[in-house]
């Protein structure tokens, strides 16, 4: 018989929509990854949206961004297939919007818009076994709660991106493939993600400080993190962490500290505002959230572990250019102007 941990892993990319949900739902497949020395990246997402009340305008989503840090231009395109045109597998991880498709080891695509367009056709790789960044009962059941996971951390990517006719060639990007879904999106919140450190390419982070509004009134931040290094995890995600621990960020500095009795992990996460793209991204329940992406942040962070009475050396380590970064807000940044 299989553990719990087990059966979460084998089902990690299994979809959740049911077509006919009326309490209104978004999911998201998507991948991302970094050139391993240069300032670019890419980021493609396959998505389930379903408003509210009405699961008949229920429609599939494919966008990218290829982001680019050398010459400031990042490229974001966006296409809307009817669901009808999909496909989400609920028993399997097999997921296709229009023509565009994605599955183990494999993706392929295209989408256009506002005069831009991005092509894609690559293959990936990697051995880690998925990350859960909560704990594991709370992706039972249903509920509004938001639920994210990584379905293949520290993926390895090669093929080729084409962006407005300009061939991209992917020769060992290392990212991640990654597993989100929810009733309504949280309401505020910084998510990042580093797909392997400078000089610690095994090590894989992944984090979020959220609240939510309840009425008139919002919930204290929470801080939320796992850091695995060669299958072993520091796992700071139970109720009672979350809240003891410190997260706070604004466009475009996140700082987060969180310990537990044996672990102490503290960092920062940052970018320029010209390495981010403003996206539009619509609520189940209704309205819209601005986010705010990039995929070429940079990361400093500490661990400092506890050997019997007494704290450990502390171990640094950075990512330059290479760390997700996305902020979850209701108000546009003039900074950064929306192009999707």
């Amino acid at each position: 018989m299989m553990s719990d941990v087990e059966e979460a892993r084998l089902h990690a990319n299994d979809t959740r929509y049911r077509p006919g949900e009326r309490a209104g739902h978004y999911e998201s497949f998507f991948v991302r990854a970094n050139h391993p020395t240069r300032p670019l990246a890419f980021w493609i997402r396959y998505t389930i949206f379903s408003p509210q009340r009405h699961p008949e305008q229920a429609i599939g989503e494919l966008w990218a961004i290829v982001f680019d840090g050398e010459s400031g231009r990042h490229v974001a395109v966006k296409h809307e297939a009817p669901l009808s045109d999909c496909v989400f597998d609920p028993s399997r991880f097999s997921i296709r919007v229009g023509d565009a498709s994605l599955e183990p080891g494999r993706l392929s695509g295209a989408a256009e818009s506002h005069g831009r367009a991005v092509r894609w056709d690559l293959t990936y790789s990697g051995g880690a076994d998925p990350l859960f960044l909560l704990p594991l009962s709370a992706y039972a059941g249903g509920g509004s709660q938001a639920k994210s996971l990584v379905g293949l951390p520290l993926a390895v990517f090669s093929g080729r991106i084409v962006v407005n006719g300009e061939p991209l060639e992917i020769t060992d990007w290392v990212g991640s493939q990654n597993h989100n879904w929810g009733a309504r999106h949280t309401d505020h919140y910084a998510w990042g993600q580093v797909a392997g450190f400078d000089d610690a390419p095994e090590v894989f982070l992944e984090i979020v400080t959220a609240r939510r509004r309840l009425g008139p009134l919002w919930t204290p931040f929470v801080t939320l993190l796992v850091v695995r290094r060669d299958g072993e995890e520091i796992s700071l995600n139970t109720p009672r962490q979350m809240l003891r621990a410190s997260g706070a960020f604004e466009p475009f500095t996140w700082r987060f500290r969180s310990e537990m009795s044996q672990a102490r992990v503290e960092g920062r996460i940052e970018a320029s505002s010209a390495a981010f793209v403003g996206l539009t991204y619509h609520n189940p329940p209704g309205g819209a959230k601005i986010c705010l992406n990039t995929k070429l942040a940079s990361c400093q962070l500490t661990i400092t572990r506890r050997q019997g009475s007494a704290w450990r050396k502390p171990e640094r380590l950075t990512a330059q250019s290479r760390a997700a970064f996305e902020i979850l807000t209701d108000h546009p940044d003039p900074r950064v102007p929306l192009s999707l």
